[in-house]
This record gives C-alpha cells, sequence and structure tokens, in this order.
C-alpha cells in the first residue's frame, strides 16, 4: 500500500533533549535510546469504518514521537500496517451488503486523507495484511517448526494456533493476571473457551478456510492468519528483531500486543521485543469510550466536511495528555479554534519576544513523556505577549511559527 503525502518538516535552530516515554511494560517513565535510527512500529485500522478521534489522538501521539526523534537528529524508520483482513471487516460486509474488499479500500482511502489533513508524517512502510499474507504464512510456518505453534486436532478446521509456554516472559507486556487476561481475550477477539487448545489464551495464527470465507493458499492450507502475526511478521520484516517503540491505544495491550511480542520472541530468541511499550488513552463522548461497537463516534471526515481547519482538531485532541483518557467536549474544539486564530494572528506580526526560551520549554516538554498540555501553554503565552506588542525581534514570529510546525505538527 503507499502511505499519504508529506508535509515538510522546517528545520528548528538547537538541540533537543532525549525523549522520556512511559513503558507500559515496566510501568516506568523512561528515556528512549534509539541509535541512528530509531524504530517505531504503530498498530494500523482494521478499515471497516471512517477514522474516528480516538484513532487520530493514537495516530497524533506516536506523530508527536516521530517529530521529537528527528528534531533530535534521528533518522526514524516507522512502519503501520492496516488490517484489511478480519472478522470486523466480513461483518461490516456482510451487514451492509458491501464488498469487503471494496468496503476496506474506501476507508483505508478516506483515513489517508484524514490523516494527510492532520498532517500527520506517514510511515516509511505502510503494509496491508493481505499483502503480507505469503510472508505471515511462511512466519507461522517457522513457528509450528520449532513447536511454538500447534495445529487444533479437529478433522474439519486444524487451525494453528500459538503455545503461551513457548516463552517464558508471556504476560510481561500487560502485567496482567490470568483471569485478566482471559477476559480481555474473550472481549477482544480471542476464543478462550474454544475446545481442543493446549491453553485456553492460546491465540490464533492461521484460520483454515471456511465455506463463504476469503482464504489465500500457502503451505499451512488454505485460509487466512490471525490478527495478532500480521503485526509480528510485518515489523520483523521490516525493521528487525528488536524495535525501539512499539504503539497503539491502550486497547491493544493485551492481547494484540503482548502475542505480537510473544510471537516475535519465541521466533528470534531476543527479548524484549519492544524497548517501549506505549500505549495512547482512549477518547470518550458522552461518557463512554468512543467506539464503533457503541455508534458514539465522531468521525475526522465529517468534522472536516463540515469546514473544520484540522489544525483547530489537531490542537484540540494535543490538548490533553496522550496517555490520559478523556472525554471529547464540543468546548475542546471551540477552545482550539480561538488559540489557532491567536497563534495565526501572533506569528503574523513584523515582531514579538524573543523565541528562544519558548523553543526551548517546548522542547523540554515534549521530550518530558510528550507533555503537550504543557508545551501548548509555552506557546500561548508567547502568544500573549506578542499580541501584547512587547518584544522587538523580528525573527521571533517566523522561529514560533517553524518550531510549532516541526514539533507540534500545527501548521500556522
Amino acid at each position: 500500500m503507499l502511505p499519504w503525502s508529506s508535509a515538510p518538516v522546517p528545520p528548528v535552530a538547537g538541540s533537543a533533549p532525549p525523549l522520556r516515554l512511559f513503558d507500559t511494560s515496566t510501568g516506568e517513565l523512561r528515556p528512549t535510546a534509539p541509535g541512528a535510527t530509531a524504530r517505531m512500529y504503530v498498530c494500523g485500522i482494521t478499515p471497516y469504518d471512517a477514522t474516528h478521534l480516538g484513532h487520530a489522538a493514537t495516530y497524533l501521539a506516536f506523530d508527536l514521537v516521530n517529530r521529537v526523534w528527528r528534531d533530535g537528529g534521528h533518522d526514524v524508520h516507522y512502519v503501520q500496517n492496516v488490517t484489511d483482513i478480519d472478522e470486523p471487516l466480513l461483518e461490516r460486509a456482510i451487514r451492509d451488503h458491501d464488498d469487503w474488499v471494496v468496503l476496506g479500500m474506501r476507508e483505508t482511502a478516506l483515513f489517508r486523507e484524514d490523516m494527510e489533513a492532520l498532517r500527520v508524517l506517514p510511515p516509511r512502510h505502510f503494509i496491508g495484511a493481505v499483502e503480507a499474507i505469503p510472508e505471515i504464512a511462511e512466519l507461522v510456518g517457522k513457528l509450528l517448526a520449532s513447536g511454538a505453534a500447534y495445529r487444533l486436532d479437529d478433522p474439519e478446521f486444524p487451525d494453528v494456533y500459538f503455545d503461551i509456554s513457548a516463552t517464558r516472559e508471556f504476560g510481561y507486556e500487560s502485567g496482567y493476571d490470568t483471569e485478566t487476561m482471559l477476559r480481555l481475550s474473550g472481549e477482544r477477539g480471542g476464543d478462550p473457551e474454544r475446545p481442543g487448545k493446549r491453553n485456553p489464551l492460546d491465540a490464533l495464527l492461521w484460520r483454515m478456510a471456511r465455506e463463504g470465507e476469503p482464504a489465500w493458499d500457502s503451505d499451512l492450507g488454505r485460509g487466512r492468519p490471525g490478527w495478532h502475526v500480521e503485526c509480528t511478521a510485518i515489523a520483523l520484516n521490516r525493521l528487525g528483531t528488536q524495535i525501539d517503540v512499539q504503539g497503539g491505544g491502550s486497547d491493544l495491550s493485551f492481547p494484540h500486543h503482548e502475542f505480537g511480542a510473544a510471537h516475535a520472541e519465541a521466533l528470534t530468541g531476543v527479548h524484549p521485543f519492544a524497548r517501549h511499550y506505549c500505549h495512547a488513552g482512549m477518547i470518550g463522548l458522552d461518557g463512554e469510550k468512543m467506539s464503533k461497537s457503541r455508534g458514539n463516534l465522531v468521525f475526522v471526515s465529517r468534522l472536516r466536511a463540515d469546514g473544520v481547519d484540522p489544525m483547530a482538531i489537531r490542537l484540540a485532541l494535543l490538548s490533553g495528555h496522550w496517555r490520559s483518557d478523556r472525554i471529547w467536549e464540543p468546548s475542546m474544539l471551540a477552545e482550539a479554534e480561538a488559540r489557532l486564530a491567536a497563534w495565526r494572528e501572533a506569528t503574523a506580526l513584523d515582531s514579538g519576544p524573543d523565541a528562544s526560551d519558548t523553543v526551548a520549554r517546548l522542547r523540554t516538554h515534549l521530550a518530558d513523556d510528550l507533555d503537550t498540555p504543557n508545551a501548548i501553554a509555552a506557546v500561548d503565552a508567547w502568544a500573549a505577549e506578542a499580541r501584547e506588542r512587547r518584544g522587538r525581534d523580528a525573527e521571533a514570529p517566523g522561529v514560533i511559527r517553524a518550531a510549532v510546525d516541526a514539533l507540534l505538527g500545527v501548521a500556522l
């Protein structure tokens, strides 16, 4: 798949402190320590509906990681998938009397448009599960050969499952106890009650063909991949055996990221698969998590169609801390629109207060676990002084405009 187009990132003079991020697996705020190339994998959409604000908040968070690393002089190798074959997509296509391929392509195209409008820097590799099926099947074959996977003793559907005993560290990423993992597995696409599995938590790797379902030929037999192994194969084949950040929404910590790590580590023996496991908070509406199952969604494309400036949407979502669950209120957008207008007015002036301290504060706050509320407050303070005509530095408005663009991704 082709990613969306990238907006240019202006250079910002000065140096950036190392980025610290909260790591779910250790429960600690720790420095990231990438080499010359920082490697990041962020789990993508299942394209059966448009991009809602919960999606957007997640991808904006990891866009900031990308931007802070780049500002620190790192080349960023960023990979994102699209789960363009899975039960939710097929179920939606059946419900709406749609072709699952057309549905996936349509919603993926809309996602690209939304990301480009929000000025999210595109991944280097944007890979659909369907195009990755040969490499996924190959990985599952290796897990079978090593004993980390097994076929279900089912004469009709001998599906392939991952054996969680294949890695001693299973459970380290989420830190959940067995009871919680079993509950979440059942709620999030797993099948803990299926008979014949060695352990109720064992995850599906390859689903043998069922009548009426799409399937592909492979050495495993005709079928299609499970959800978690898709990301493992795509990440390993493009980023290597260990990455710097594995990212996604907080609902992916288990089972998706737990199993993604377990698959990779069972295959390669390298632990941990990711040096940081990072999870963005959920966006809610009317007191509940924003989700397709609840139908309480605010779509980026609908806001754009209503004439809302995408930069206001971006600022509204960045006004809360990336790891915090938060409720979307219309007042957030109104506040962001007013802020955007004030920043644009200030940076359009012929002069303003010296910008060096503000840029330093902006960098410091973002390096501290992407502290966007305080980063935004630093720009607010500069803009207020500039609009009061306090400051005679002719270069300052341009410096602030470039820094806000490069670091926060907001075009003024």
